[in-house]
């Protein structure tokens, strides 16, 4: 493969480590060999050919991750009701819009945790459709009448539809668990308090007990070391992915400093999903009115839990209420409400996310070794964090040293 140079570049590599200007990174057979300031950087054989691409004095970063997706959902494109309208081949074309939308605004990984299974991350791996890399959960496990039950009044059951599996017992979890793992998933997802969205409870009810959640823990382990992500609103449903020992709480608008602290000692992450509180939730007509109350507690909670030195990455629930492509809106939320400085945000949605998604080895910042997923990005993000929210200013996104968007228009 041809050596790339990216030249005449800010770099922000995600270490948290100070913007380096007039920088290089070069990248040879998709990984990076150099990234650097440009007084250090390699001498290159001119004989190979070497493409060189002036980045005009703007922003190079690693490329960005959602480690909280649906792309099985359609954002405000649509109703999630309508995937009961159509087969279900036709719901996968869907997705390919929603993927190439998501990588061109920067986003080259995704963790997926309900609605997609492993072949469309194989799909995407082995290039028959372009988008980012994704982890998946394709299920999300509930208990009867829990977040994921998605039976109504009318007697349909949309459960399945929407990726849900109904376990009341620690037995049944073990089962459906050893089953999806089988299958080769990336991530169990469990659901240990109601939701907003969901039709029959509520953020502040429990759902998914700590010995189903411990379950879960030790299965996902004995398989592979895989990993447990809760969606966790209230309080109870916290306190119980937390002693359950997941390894992501998901949204955790109701923690208390004392959870935080435990938090703290057990090494776990919390994805805020401060996007999504934004605008409220009109996914059923439940949400509508459960949704103001919750997306202001995330509010006042998230700089409490930031101060509190929680590991935060950066995750959206693109689809359901935010739409795909809008993940680094979120960055823009964690300085607004969580009190993160511009590169701290940066770092979340970088480094911290790849260490969420146990593949800090190979992404997550620009370091010789690593895998060239690169994003040129319009001036610079540290003086005005939300420049990042308008994907017009995503120039260039590379995925493991690929052009996969081009909106700079660059020759590489």
């Amino acid at each position: 493969m041809t050596t790339k140079i990216l030249h005449n570049a800010r770099l922000i590599d995600g270490t948290g480590a100070d913007a380096v200007p007039d920088a290089v990174l070069v990248i040879d057979d998709g990984k990076i060999t150099y990234a650097g300031p440009s007084a250090g950087a390699p001498q290159i054989d001119e004989s190979t050919n070497p493409v060189r691409v002036d980045v005009g004095g703007n922003t190079v970063t690693p490329g960005f991750f959602d480690c909280h997706v649906h792309l099985s959902l359609p954002g405000t494109k649509g109703s999630p009701i309508m995937a009961a309208m159509v087969p279900e081949s036709y719901r996968f074309f869907e997705l390919i819009g929603r993927l190439k939308t998501t990588v061109a605004a920067g986003v080259t990984t995704v963790r997926d945790l309900m609605g997609v299974d492993v072949g469309v991350r194989d799909a995407v791996k082995h290039g028959l459709v372009e988008g980012p890399r994704l982890l998946v959960a394709d299920k999300m496990f509930s208990q009867t009448g829990g977040h994921a039950d998605f039976h109504i009044p009318s007697g349909l059951d949309g459960t399945g539809l929407i990726g849900g599996v109904i376990v009341d017992s620690v037995d049944e979890a073990r089962k459906e668990a050893r089953a999806l793992l089988r299958e080769g998933v990336d991530v169990l997802k469990i659901a240990s308090s109601g939701g907003v969205t969901s039709p029959s409870d509520d953020p502040d009810w429990l759902g998914a007990r700590t010995e189903i959640v411990a379950a879960l823990v030790e299965e996902a382990h004995n398989y592979g070391g895989r990993k447990v992500a809760a969606h966790a609103i209230g309080l109870a449903g916290i306190q119980a992915a937390i002693q359950g020992g997941v390894q992501s709480v998901e949204h955790g608008y109701a923690l208390t400093d004392e959870l935080r602290t435990e938090m703290v000692e057990r090494g776990q992450f919390l994805v805020p999903t401060l996007i999504e509180t934004l605008k409220p939730d009109t996914a059923t007509p439940q949400a509508v009115a459960k949704s103001s109350k919750w997306h202001a507690l995330a509010h006042e909670s998230i700089q409490a839990s930031v101060e509190a030195g929680i590991k935060v990455a950066v995750g959206t629930d693109a689809g359901l209420v935010p739409d795909h492509g809008d993940t680094l809106g979120e960055l823009g939320c964690l300085v607004k409400f969580g009190g993160m400085t511009p590169m701290q945000a940066i770092v979340a949605g970088t480094k911290t996310s790849a260490e969420l998604c146990d593949v800090a080895e190979t992404l997550g910042t620009l370091e010789a070794g690593k895998l060239a997923d690169v994003v040129v990005v319009k001036g610079d993000p540290t003086t005005d964090i939300d420049s990042l929210a308008d994907k017009d200013n995503i120039l260039l996104v590379l995925k493991e040293g690929k052009a996969a968007s081009n909106r700079g228009a660059y020759t590489i």
